[in-house]
């Protein structure tokens, strides 16, 4: 495939490197030529130096044969103009990155359509949505939905005490019959393990749950985890992300809200559009002044300003404090692993979220949608089975799966069902697998035959 991407930004770069990493032929457009600098000494893609919004441009860099273009400039109107021009030069597929919620209103003037935009991505939105299920799932390390929110998967650290530490997994499920779920992966140091029923739990294990979402606290509680309400929670950072947290977490049931932001006139803005949260005005990196505010008194903290290294370290701080659960948004690719390791509970990535989208749009048509997970080698596949896939053919336990792939639910119709050995899989069903990255093409032929 040939892939043109406008912007070599953070965003760009990250979409650059997973396409080339896909074997994909790519071209990435920038006007700095400090960033396409960085951009052609790390990654196998070519660079050209121009407006992504000029038609002459785009034809140099073979528009016309382009099967996607990629807008992820910071400037909504350059990556909206780049893709209507794609889309009138013959790009296939054009998508876009836009931090404004206007297109995805409802009753928008102009739609996605009339830019010949075949996907919009909100980075902002994932990483609030993403923020806003860590908070309510206060155990959880990653919270991620399938088959249209019916079930989840949570990420949960196993502490030295943790009870099921040295247990298998077949040991774990005898012991609790009544509850429906499945690990789906661990992830010990830097080894990413899709387990066997013999795999034994170890301290310091992430270990990632696929279940239905009444049966996350229960889980949790196995896990050694307390489930704990989270109601007292302040906010670091006025940004999109922060206003849209806020704003979710405020309109929940008995859920306190502060918000800090160094701008006054943003903060004044802010304090206006949300009613019930309490905005002060004040330095992000003022220790003293998120003490004096009541920080050790939180239940839970969220630092999402634009500065990463602040959100680490206030992190670090409101944890030594006793704040139960602490996220920040982070988007070094050197900070995301080390994040947990460091004393976090949670990170978020607006590039993680980007990628996500992208990557639904590489598998094939029948891979309904693509997730990543922090120091998860593998991918969660939620894919729906051809008529000529093997998988119709025998129960799960009877498959002659590629190596590397675990098969975790299954929905028939409307009926989810956690994976066990008597699975029976029909054709129209979708099914969500866990794939390490040498075996993504397998498992899609597989499915998809």
């Amino acid at each position: 495939m040939k892939a043109i991407v406008i912007g070599a930004g953070e965003v760009g770069f990250d979409v650059a490197r997973i396409l080339s990493m896909e074997q994909h032929d790519v071209i990435v457009i920038d006007l700095d030529p400090e960033a396409l600098a960085q951009v052609q000494e790390r990654l196998d893609v070519m660079t050209i130096q121009g407006n992504g919004t000029s038609a002459s441009v785009l034809q140099d860099a073979g528009a016309a044969t382009a099967d996607m273009l990629i807008a992820v400039t910071a400037i909504d109107e350059v990556n909206l103009v780049a893709c209507m021009l794609a889309d009138r030069l013959g790009v296939q597929t054009t998508v876009a990155r836009v931090r404004s919620g206007e297109l995805s209103q409802t009753q928008t003037v102009l739609k996605t359509s009339d830019f010949g935009i075949d996907l919009v991505i909100h980075p902002e939105e994932s990483a609030a949505a993403e923020v806003v299920q860590l908070i309510r799932r206060a155990s959880a390390t990653d919270v991620l939905t399938f088959c249209d929110g019916r079930l989840h998967l949570v990420g949960m650290r196993l502490d030295p005490d943790a009870p099921v530490l040295g247990m298998t997994l077949q040991d774990l499920a005898r012991a609790h019959p009544d509850l429906t779920f499945r690990v789906m992966a661990i992830a010990r140091g830097i080894r990413t393990i899709l387990p066997g029923g013999n795999e034994r739990f170890q301290k310091n294990d992430q270990v990632f749950v696929l279940t239905w979402p009444k049966f996350i606290p229960h889980v949790a509680r196995i896990m050694g985890k307390s489930d704990t309400r989270i109601q007292h929670v302040m906010v670091l950072g006025g940004t999109q992300v922060g206003a849209k947290i806020a704003l979710q977490l405020s309109q929940s049931k008995g859920k306190r809200l502060k918000l800090i932001e160094p701008d006054r006139n943003v903060a004044r803005r802010l304090a206006e559009d949300l009613a019930d949260v309490l905005v002060i005005h004040g330095d992000a990196t003022d220790i003293d002044l998120l003490v004096r505010e009541g920080l050790g008194e939180m239940d839970a903290f969220v630092a999402v300003t634009d500065d990463e290294e602040s959100n680490l370290v206030t992190c670090l701080m409101a944890k030594h404090l006793g704040v139960k659960k602490t996220v920040a948004m982070l988007s070094k690719g050197a900070y995301i692993p080390i994040s947990q390791s460091i004393g976090l509970d949670a990170a978020v990535s607006k590039k993680l979220a980007v990628s996500r989208q992208i990557l639904r749009f590489l598998r094939g048509k029948h891979v309904l949608s693509v997730a990543t997970v922090h120091g998860l080698d593998a991918e969660v596949l939620e894919l729906e089975v051809s008529p000529r896939s093997p998988a119709t053919r025998k129960p799960v336990k009877d498959l002659s799966l590629p190596r590397g792939v675990l098969i975790g639910a299954v929905l028939h119709r409307d009926k989810a069902e956690v994976a066990t050995g008597k699975t029976e899989i029909a054709p129209g069903d979708r099914v969500i697998v866990f794939v390490l990255p040498q075996s993504i093409r397998d498992v899609e032929a597989y499915f998809g035959r």
